[in-house]
């Protein structure tokens, strides 16, 4: 997965609470496994008017934030179901970044495993960056991970936490598979130990 260090971009403010893995993907959009081409998706009921046309009202659909790359949420987002077509759809829209109080765990730990940063922030810091991201085409972030700061469009800065295994993942681009191909070398050398220990076995 692409390796994330510095996000400088776009947030847009959607301080809805509770939002779902179905209002982030709803399901009629589950019928692949592909991560590609569920950004059309992505938050298809709120985006979308019945008749296929898009909502002027919805954030993404505002010409100032057609090119987000950094979410700023309300609290409890990504609850629900378990599908990790939610953050494939986030990330395949570009969205690298979602800014909230509080997530749903297993969301949580998808979005790391698809190169998504997401950050939790005090309630007070979040109306910071919602303030922050609603001055359209001038809400700038810029989320450097390695320091773990996210500064503002005015020069402030709020620092904040990330596990460490985590953020060393998301640096260095490591997804489940590119983590295992770093012990490849350990691993061809047990293989060889054990084919000539066990040759019945190969």
């Amino acid at each position: 997965m692409d390796k994330f260090t510095k996000l400088t971009g776009i947030a847009a403010p959607y301080p809805v609470v509770n939002i779902d893995t179905d209002m982030i993907i709803p399901k009629d959009y589950l019928k692949t496994i592909k991560r590609t081409g569920l950004g059309s998706g992505l938050f298809a009921e709120a985006r979308y008017k019945e008749d296929g046309s898009e909502n002027p009202e919805f954030v993404l659909n505002k010409p100032a934030y057609r090119s987000a790359q950094i979410l700023v949420a309300g609290d409890n987002f990504g609850c629900g179901s378990s599908r990790e077509h939610a953050p494939w759809a986030l990330l395949d829209y570009g969205i690298r970044c979602v800014i909230s109080t509080s997530f749903a765990d297993i969301f949580y730990n998808n979005c790391f495993k698809n190169g998504i940063l997401p950050i939790v922030v005090s309630p007070e810091e979040l109306e910071k960056l919602l303030d922050d991201a609603s001055r359209g085409s001038n809400a700038t972030l810029t989320v450097d991970l390695e320091a773990q700061e996210i500064h503002g469009p005015d020069g402030g800065v709020i620092k904040f936490d990330v596990d460490a295994f985590r953020k060393h993942c998301l640096i260095n681009g490591l997804d489940d598979i590119g983590l295992t191909l770093e012990k490849a070398t350990s691993i061809d050398t047990y293989e060889k130990k054990a084919s000539a220990s066990r040759p019945w076995a190969a």
